[in-house]
């Protein structure tokens, strides 16, 4: 089966799509809960698809170096490996080198790195960045770009982003017909005309698909905002278009409202693992101490199976106890609240309110009180 977008219905710029892959169909908009390894930490497939996951995120560069894609294909593919029969996206790998910093060499051929685990000499090409995601037999897979780094003068910034077109169309010339989508992604830095010019290129090689990357690396947020609003209106309406990496409930909605239809990040996994917790009216820090005595669940509003057995007093016993209940019953909470804010957003669009739906946003917000 070949990887289809449909788009329903928008809401001045919102969208409410689904797109058909190999392993089904996902909704958009829609956030992939990051398992970077073949996992999402601490949650298994049946408690994901329990609170509505969809579709997940794996990533290239630690499958390759830990089993290796080879043993991944020999076992059934990473679908049958982790027992996931839903959509899988996988990254290419691009920005796990570009964290590696001093450790990496990019040349014109691809990245040669040392690997993290023992320090390996190893390298990604984007020829080989394809060949893995076909072993691995994720539904939509990425080129290798590089992920220019924040701040960077523009001279660095217009080599990076042609290094990733000139990549980008070796992946597309490596890539075999298979019913994998493709996804070209944007970069361009922090410059509104390079992201332009990045993504007029990308658009003319006719991707299945178009991710914006790059954004989130610790620029200001009224910085990213600009740069997104800059480049989504540039990619085509009929295809998915994909936030990479990006990020908190606000910067969702954000998203959303300029016509963004998927997005990743590890926020709602880490942020458990570190006890804070995400409410809709802010962030909850479960190891503070006013919440030692309080009977109540996280979010009150919140119907995830965290909130509805356990109170904030527990959690905060667990957490301050090293219990390892209690990074997964925080995963639990975080992934359910991002899967039904997500549900939500959906729903507004497909009532014709999503304005309405982000004024309720932000204004509860508002009542930090309440947290």
């Amino acid at each position: 089966m070949k990887f289809t977008f449909e788009l329903i219905k928008k809401d001045s710029s919102a969208r409410l799509g689904r797109a058909h892959t190999p392993h089904g169909s996902f909704n958009t908009p829609v956030f992939m809960p990051v398992g970077t390894k073949g996992s999402v930490k601490g949650m298994t497939p049946d408690e994901l698809t329990g609170m509505g996951v969809e579709i997940i995120l794996a990533n290239t560069y630690h499958l390759y170096l830990r089993p290796g894609h080879r043993l991944v294909k020999e076992l059934g593919g990473l679908h049958g490996f982790m027992s996931w029969s839903g959509p899988i996206l996988t990254d290419s790998g691009g920005f796990q080198v570009f964290s590696l910093g001093k450790l990496r060499k990019i040349t014109e051929e691809g990245v040669q790195f040392s690997s993290h685990l023992d320090g390996a000499r190893c390298s990604l090409t984007p020829e080989s960045a394809i060949e893995i995601q076909e072993a691995l037999g994720a539904d939509v897979i990425m080129p290798l770009d590089e992920c220019t780094p924040y701040p960077a003068d523009r001279e660095y910034t217009v080599n990076s982003m042609n290094l990733t077109h000139r990549w980008a169309r070796r992946c597309k010339d490596a890539k075999i017909p298979n019913g994998q989508a493709l996804f070209g992604i944007v970069q361009g830095g922090m410059y509104t005309d390079l992201r332009r010019e990045s993504a007029g290129a990308l658009v003319d090689m006719d991707f299945d698909g178009y991710s914006i990357g790059g954004l989130s690396v610790g620029e200001e947020k009224e910085l990213m905002q600009e740069m997104i609003a800059a480049t989504v209106p540039l990619l085509p309406q009929d295809k998915p278009r994909y936030l990479m990496g990006v990020g908190t409930p606000e910067d969702l909605v954000y998203g959303v409202e300029m016509g963004v239809d998927m997005f990743d990040c590890v926020m709602p996994t880490r942020n458990a693992r570190n006890g804070t917790l995400f409410t809709r009216f802010g962030k909850l820090v479960i190891k503070n101490a006013q919440y030692e005595k309080d009977p109540r669940p996280i979010d009150d509003g919140c119907g995830c199976y965290t909130c509805r057995n356990f109170s904030r007093a527990y959690l905060r016993h667990l957490y301050m106890a090293g219990e390892m209940l209690a990074p997964r019953l925080n995963t639990i909470h975080n992934l359910f609240y991002y899967t039904d804010l997500m549900a939500r957003m959906r729903q507004a669009i497909g009532e014709g309110r999503f304005n309405e739906f982000k004024k309720d946003f932000y204004g509860q917000r508002l009542h930090t009180e309440d947290i």
